[in-house]
Formats: structure tokens, C-alpha cells, sequence
């Protein structure tokens, strides 16, 4: 299939498509006119790789595990669970960073409302 039908099928744009190509993601044939060609298999491929991208991977990680991704896009062999537990711990870390920094915030902005609240008592 070409490269618009894939973007169809899909629903990722063409530019997109290129783009998992440059990261060498997505592998297409060419004809001898140069126009990319992609197999049968291309649709499943694209599909993982937007799974992936959605559990929060860059596209380098990708390149590296992608052939340890089978079936549908949630199926994927044993070789990829560590690198899927290093990421989850790590978006867990991210979570605690980011509610300690909600609750220094939310205590700014506690104390910069008293502050209007006592002043606006003297007024």
C-alpha cells in the first residue's frame, strides 16, 4: 500500500508517517519511481507505534523494542516488561515531584489570599 492509503487506514497523517520513517520506525519498500511501498503488516506496526507513544515513549525507545511488540498493539513479549516497569516508576517519581510542587503552590496561594482577605477586613 502507499503511503496516503496507510495515513487512511491508520488515521496518522502522511507527514507522520515520513517522520516514523526518519526515526526508523517504519520501514517502507520503494518502487523504482522512488514512491514508498509499505506491507501488509504496516497498518499493525503504525498502530503499535502510536500504542507506544501513548504509554509515554520516545521514539528512540521505540526504534530499540519495537520488534518485541506482537499481535495488536497491546500484546508485547516478555523483553519489553522492564523497560515498561523503569518507565512507569519513573512517570511515578514525576507524579510525587509534581503533588510535593502542588502543595507548595497551593500553600503560596493560601497565605497570598489571607493577606488580601486581612487587608480588605482593614479597608
Amino acid at each position: 500500500m502507499r503511503i496516503g492509503e496507510l495515513s487512511d487506514a491508520t488515521g496518522v497523517s502522511v507527514r507522520l508517517l515520513r517522520y516514523y520513517e526518519e526515526q526508523d520506525l517504519l520501514v517502507p519498500e520503494r518502487t523504482p519511481g522512488g514512491q514508498r511501498v509499505y506491507g501488509s503488516d504496516a497498518v499493525a506496526v503504525v498502530r503499535r507505534i502510536r500504542a507506544l507513544l501513548g504509554a509515554g515513549l520516545p521514539t528512540r525507545v521505540i526504534a530499540e523494542v519495537l520488534d518485541c511488540v506482537c499481535g495488536s498493539e497491546a500484546e508485547i513479549e516478555p523483553c519489553l516488561s522492564p523497560l515498561l516497569v523503569a518507565r512507569l516508576d519513573a512517570i511515578d517519581g514525576q507524579i510525587q515531584d509534581l503533588q510535593g510542587t502542588r502543595s507548595s503552590l497551593a500553600a503560596l496561594v493560601a497565605a497570598t489570599e489571607g493577606r488580601q482577605l486581612a487587608t480588605a477586613d482593614r479597608a
